[in-house]
């Protein structure tokens, strides 16, 4: 007995608590904005709907898988990355085939069903490419800037971008590129190659517009130049403007959004949310919902800063990335910067699997930030084990 509470305050002690503390901290705020936007859907005697509790079942889960990766060494996650990325495409390769479209997205067949339930493969994928994804660039970072090393770490970007393409799931391709020229960045890509990849993705932008993109996506793109014109497309953002706009700095009060509250503005509780908590809780709650996000990121790039691995700090910079460009994406779409391309929130949006999935990163990144201050472990010590993948 004597002995498991001493593992158990060493499992404490090396735990990241801060960031521990700034993920609940979010998640909370997340699940009263969405009670708060699914609340005119309550029926007689209900007082919380399915939205908010998938998303309280989702967070309380994702926390308990959050630790138990956390209990396990990094190294070993790393060293299976060809079978993670073997899994990957499958998975994707399946969703192509497979993919089913729930009513409010009928435009795109990124979800697996499984009775009632959707899983977006795509938030799972994510995770598994900053996996391999920070391996491969470990293994040619000494040639990094070689031709061979470009084509085969492009070929290996280019594969889950076109398969989460090709599935209609135009937003989450636009973070994977993002996440990758961010790896690339902080691997040490000359500078030289980003300029030419922007000269490149230029030039090819006609074509991309004409066959990648299909007639609603174009009038959507559209919608941000001539909203009277697409009025169909600019709807949504318009209302979303109206609602977030109507906050003023402390918002009209939490259960008190006029646009909230009516369900006027369409998917309120999900890639929309934004709009309920700048009408509800006014700029200074979404300052502090960017604020979250911002610390939330800024303690995973300083565990990356801290990893004696280098694919440890590529995955802590990879998962920072990806969180960050879909804050940058959401917002950007809320406030018609952007064309609406189905982004959520990190950690406030409605939905079980990205929630889930999320939590599965942040699990990595609690692994990194434990594995790199004490290497006798409390948990299941494995990296001892030869991976079959070591010659790699």
């Amino acid at each position: 007995m004597k002995k498991y509470f001493s593992l158990t305050r060493r499992f404490i002690a090396e735990t990241d608590k801060i960031l521990l503390l700034l993920i609940v901290a979010a998640s909370t705020f997340g699940v009263m904005m969405v009670h708060s936007a699914t609340r005119f859907r309550l029926g007689e005697g209900e007082t919380i709907y399915r939205d908010a509790i998938v998303m309280i079942i989702a967070a309380v889960a994702g926390i308990v898988i959050t630790l138990i990766i956390s209990a396990i060494d990094y190294e070993l996650i790393m060293k299976i990355w060809p079978i993670i990325g073997l899994f990957c495409v499958g998975l994707m390769i399946i969703t192509l085939i497979f993919g089913a479209a729930p009513d409010e997205r009928p435009d795109s067949k990124c979800w697996l069903q499984f009775g009632s339930i959707y899983f977006q493969s795509s938030e799972l994928v994510k995770i598994g490419f900053v996996i391999t994804y920070s391996m491969h660039l470990e293994l040619c970072k000494d040639n990094i800037n070689s031709l061979k090393s470009i084509l085969l770490l492009g070929i290996h970007a280019v594969i889950p971008i076109g398969l989460v393409i090709l599935t209609g799931d135009m937003g989450s391709a636009l973070v994977f590129i993002f996440m990758t020229i961010a790896m690339l960045f902080f691997a040490g890509l000359h500078i030289g190659f980003f300029g030419a990849g922007g000269i490149l993705g230029v030039a090819a932008s006609p074509l991309i517009w004409m066959y990648v993109f299909d007639e609603y996506q174009r009038n959507r793109f559209l919608a941000l130049f001539r909203p009277e014109e697409f009025s169909d497309e600019s709807f949504q953002q318009r209302l979303g403007l109206n609602a977030l706009g109507s906050g003023g700095f402390f918002g009209q009060g939490y259960l008190k959004g006029t646009y909230t509250q009516a369900g006027l503005v369409p998917e309120r509780e999900n890639d929309f949310i934004l709009t309920a908590i700048g009408e509800e809780t006014g700029f200074f709650g979404c300052f502090i919902a960017l604020l979250l996000l911002f610390f939330i990121c800024f303690k995973m790039i300083k565990t990356g800063k801290e990893a004696r691995d280098f694919s440890a700090q590529l995955a802590c910079y990879g998962i920072a990335s990806m969180i960050a460009a879909q804050v940058a994406i959401n917002a950007g779409m809320v406030l018609m910067v952007l064309p609406v391309i189905g982004i959520t929130f990190p950690f406030f949006s409605a939905g079980g699997t990205s929630t889930l999935c999320l939590y599965v990163g942040i699990g990595l990144i609690f692994s990194i930030y434990r594995y790199n201050r004490s290497r006798e472990t409390v948990n299941f010590r494995l990296s001892r084990i030869a991976s079959p993948f070591s010659e790699y």
